[in-house]
Formats: structure tokens, C-alpha cells, sequence
């Protein structure tokens, strides 16, 4: 299975990036990252619907997706790996988690997702999540691998 970031915004070097790289290094998964960004100085609703419009059009075709969001739907670490393994089990090849800007995602967005995912109710730094995100698919990872590293 290949792991595919959509993500408004360009990660730069810091910890934000250093946090993607050391668990982006520990995924056996393949894992793909799609940048997009809108230069433009937009009002918030029209920034949110062009960046909703960039990342579908950097959706891999055929890619099951995935838009994070705080009003998705709140997963515990041993349900999200068990949706994995069911994703894997129909044989899913890409899946592709969706990562708004700063004003959000458009609802065109997660109207095409399969799954509308929340990482809490607290608002998160869009580039923050990027870090959070593959800790918990590397934490997803090692639950179905039965390995101990996740103590939940």
C-alpha cells in the first residue's frame, strides 16, 4: 500500500520537518507527499475553496481518501490501524490523506473523501499535522505488526 500527503503548504526545514522525516523513516509503507499552494491573496472562503480545488487535482486516481478535519470522525490508535488493515484487506493500493491550509478544508473536499478523520478537537498547525499524522500510521503500523511500541 502507498501512503500519499496531500498537503496545502510547504514544509520547511525545522521540527516540523524533522518530526515528518524521522517517522516518515520508520513507515515501511511507501510514502508520497504532494505539496500544493496558493500564492494568491484570497478571502478565507476563497483561499479554502482553491486549495480544496489544488488537492483533488493532486488525488492520484483510484486513491482511497482521507480528509483530515476537527469535525471528522475521532478514531482511537487500535481503530484507526484496524480501518488500515480493512483498507489493505480490499486492496486498497493508494491511500490519500488531505491536509487544508490554514482556513480549513472545503466541503467539496470531504464530500469525496471515504473517511472524514479528526486527530482531536483541539485546532492543530496545519503543518504540525503532517509530523502527528505518520506517528500514528507508523503507531498503526506496529499494532498490526503485533510490536510493543504502542502500550495504549
Amino acid at each position: 500500500m502507498r501512503i500519499w500527503l496531500l498537503a496545502v503548504g510547504r514544509l520547511k526545514a525545522g521540527p516540523e520537518q524533522a518530526l515528518v522525516r524521522q517517522y516518515a523513516g520508520r513507515i515501511t509503507w511507501s510514502i508520497e507527499t504532494r505539496e500544493v499552494e496558493e500564492k494568491r491573496r484570497l478571502s478565507a472562503v476563497e483561499m479554502r475553496e482553491r486549495e480544496g480545488t489544488l488537492l483533488l487535482s493532486a488525488l492520484p486516481e483510484r486513491a482511497t481518501a482521507v480528509a483530515l478535519d476537527p469535525r471528522g470522525k475521532s478514531l482511537t490508535s487500535e481503530a484507526f490501524a484496524a480501518q488500515i488493515a480493512r483498507w489493505r484487506g480490499d486492496g486498497v493500493a493508494d491511500l490519500a490523506f488531505l491536509i487544508g491550509g490554514a482556513d480549513g478544508l472545503a466541503d467539496t473536499v470531504r464530500s469525496q473523501a471515504g473517511l472524514v478523520l479528526s486527530l482531536g478537537p483541539m485546532t492543530w498547525p496545519h503543518l504540525l499535522v503532517r509530523g502527528m499524522l505518520l506517528e500514528q500510521l507508523y503507531r498503526a503500523q506496529q499494532i498490526l505488526a503485533g510490536h510493543p511500541y504502542h502500550r495504549g
